[in-house]
């Protein structure tokens, strides 16, 4: 992989981890009010998956979804605004934290539903097959939603009908505060791709270059064949389910948390490009200071924006 792109999965990760701590502060400081769900811990899966597309392909995910639209290319600014619900917010406003879109990159938008994206990014892989397109959807969800009846029809339909959709398991073990183990009768989710004799795949979703290598075979198998994939990263979130959720919740120790944060994504790619000399500390700290910036910024853009019109509240009902 070129040096380069090396470096820029690197910046991708270290922005979604600032941007994510910023957006911390803020709940707690009241600017932002509402669901909130952080990604820290979990960056790897979106900046691995995201990277091994091409920029016209899709993204679509659950509502744990900062940290894909940034990896998708979106400017930070109204992403931070819309979580403090202004009207310069990605999504008007409208949306906050767990309805982001950006369709210009790509992004399809977090869904807040359980299992709701997944019928949408395979009819989206319908869409891309019936108009002869060379592109690609990756459908991002927790492992809670496999249980969903929409996930197995999905999986039926793509399998049955070759669509070009890669179905990407973020598995952190817990969903809400249910342990995989109270809630599944197998640990190796992937196997429910046997099911319908789709390609599957098990990944360490802690590191990012492991998790780019999978997604980018499961893309080629989908625009050359048409084929769909299951994949399932496994994954750590070190924050609570949500902002209302604590760290050391009741459902998990300390002790497991702070064990898990032995094998930070960041960590690992950090440590990894700085052996391979990719970067240097200098470059890092470099790196580290470009994205404070950036943050810093973004929340400032976002507390000085103003908050929609009352007449906003009749625009966007219907689809034009």
């Amino acid at each position: 992989m070129q040096k380069k792109k090396l470096v820029e999965m690197y910046r991708m990760m270290l922005l979604i981890r600032r941007f994510e701590e910023r957006a911390a502060q803020m709940y707690g400081m009241q600017k932002i009010t509402g669901f909130c769900h952080l990604y820290i811990g979990q960056e790897a899966v979106g900046v691995g998956a995201i990277a091994a597309l091409r920029p016209d392909d899709y993204f679509i995910s659950a509502y744990r979804d900062h940290g894909h639209i940034l990896a998708k290319g979106t400017d930070p600014k109204p992403v931070m605004a819309e979580l403090f619900g202004k009207a310069t917010g990605i999504s008007k406003g409208k949306g906050g934290s767990m309805h982001l879109f950006d369709v210009e990159k790509g992004y399809m938008g977090g869904h807040g539903i359980v299992a709701g994206q997944i019928p949408l990014a395979t009819g989206m892989g319908f869409a891309i097959k019936y108009k002869k397109e060379d592109k690609v959807v990756v459908c991002s969800f927790g492992e809670g939603a496999v249980h969903q009846g929409s996930f197995h029809e999905s999986l039926n339909l793509a399998k049955l009908w070759k669509l070009p959709v890669i179905y990407l398991i973020e598995n952190n073990r817990y969903g809400m505060g249910t342990p995989l183990e109270r809630a599944s009768a197998i640990w190796d989710l992937s196997q429910k791709a046997e099911s319908y004799d789709m390609a599957r795949a098990t990944v360490d979703g802690m590191d990012v270059l492991k998790v780019y290598d999978v997604v980018a075979e499961a893309a080629d198998r989908a625009r050359k064949n048409g084929e769909p994939t299951l994949i399932e990263a496994r994954t750590y979130r070190f924050r609570g389910h949500s902002m209302s959720d604590p760290v050391h919740s009741h459902y998990r120790t300390k002790e497991e948390v702070e064990e898990q944060k032995k094998k930070d994504p960041l960590i690992i790619i950090k440590d990894k490009l700085l052996k391979d000399k990719v970067l240097t500390p200098a470059t890092v700290k470099e790196l580290e200071a470009e994205i404070k910036k950036i943050v810093l910024e973004s929340a400032d853009f976002a507390e000085n924006s103003p908050v929609p019109p009352l007449e906003a509240v009749y625009e966007d009902v219907y689809a034009p």
